[in-house]
């Protein structure tokens, strides 16, 4: 089976949607990973009993979690809807079983002492995650155009779930982000006089604003420090930094204090939302600040929160 053919019909399909690139990527990665565990020669041999078959491996010998099956749930479905048009309803299979966690939160003095050992445009980052409560990516996409310091917000476009919102922008941010975005318009001034200066947009952007992308409005928050070809479309365009450099520069900053939980980028946004809610917040609020779909997931937050509003005593330290 030529994977060429038929992972390029997938790829067509996704970007036919509008899909984002690291969608786009995880989407071929696991239909690639499918199709070499059963070495296909044609399409034609593809049925929904080896997507059962495929989720049953990963679940029992690969051991992925409930998170990793349900990615590769997702692409096998894709392209079995859109490319091979295959019924995919009645399928039957383990599930990974997701473990129950409490969100780790961080006390708003824990958060300072991390935020203050960061620098430049990571301390930037870790008061936008504590003090707006973005999920890591979204604060890297974050656009000149997003940032409302007058009014105190940032616009959120297509969150997870292809979802925009609005959020908090925190005051004490507005300096370090008058600062960040004198950065930005530098820099761009550098690329407009080497011929470049195009933002990176998803594709759909490009075609309805063309060469407008090189206005500043368009340019990212956090921009990367080369130019890069664009994933899609090819023009050199520069695009924001790697996820993976926040997390080193956290990891280093948590590791000049003396606190011992386990901080993640991921983590400042669980704190935000747990005092939120520690200080009478309505949990609607806090639902529709951090763009969850159901309030399920938000109420997570009022166990952590609720174990400090209980007013419970522990019978130890009624021992003297």
């Amino acid at each position: 089976m030529k994977n060429t053919g038929y992972l390029g019909s997938i790829k067509e399909q996704i970007r036919v949607r509008h899909y984002s690139y690291q969608t786009e990527k995880s989407y071929l990665y696991w239909n690639r990973y499918f199709i070499r565990h059963f070495k296909f020669s044609s399409a034609k041999q593809i049925t929904p009993l080896h997507i059962e078959q495929f989720l049953t491996f990963l679940a029992n010998r690969k051991q992925v979690s409930s998170s990793t099956q349900q990615q590769a749930l997702c692409a096998l479905v894709f392209a079995f809807k859109h490319v091979l048009t295959i019924n995919t309803d009645d399928l039957k299979f383990p599930y990974a079983k997701p473990p129950s966690r409490i969100p780790q939160v961080l006390e708003d003095s824990e958060a300072k002492l991390i935020i203050e050992r960061l620098t430049g445009k990571y301390k930037l980052l870790g008061i936008l995650l504590y003090g707006a409560g973005l999920r890591l990516t979204e604060a890297l996409t974050l656009r000149i155009k997003d940032i409302d310091t007058q009014n105190q917000t940032l616009f959120i476009y297509r969150g997870k779930g292809k979802k925009d919102r609005v959020c908090i922008l925190p005051q004490m941010a507005n300096e370090l982000v008058d600062k960040q975005i004198n950065r930005v318009r530098q820099t761009h001034l550098t690329d407009l006089n080497k011929g470049l200066g195009m933002a990176s947009l998803p594709p759909s952007l490009i075609k309805k604003f063309g060469t407008s992308a090189k206005l500043l409005h368009w340019q990212y928050l956090f921009p990367s420090i080369h130019c890069v070809s664009h994933p899609v479309d090819g023009y050199i365009c520069r695009h924001h930094i790697d996820p993976t450099t926040f997390r080193k520069a956290l990891q280093k900053a948590v590791g000049q204090t003396s606190i011992t939980k386990r901080v993640t980028a991921h983590t400042f946004r669980h704190s935000f939302a747990t005092n939120l809610l520690r200080r009478g917040h309505d949990i609607r609020t806090v639902q529709e600040l951090l763009g969850h779909n159901d309030v399920k997931t938000t109420q997570i937050y009022t166990h952590v929160a609720g174990l400090h509003q209980t007013g419970i005593v522990s019978p130890m330290d009624y021992i003297r």
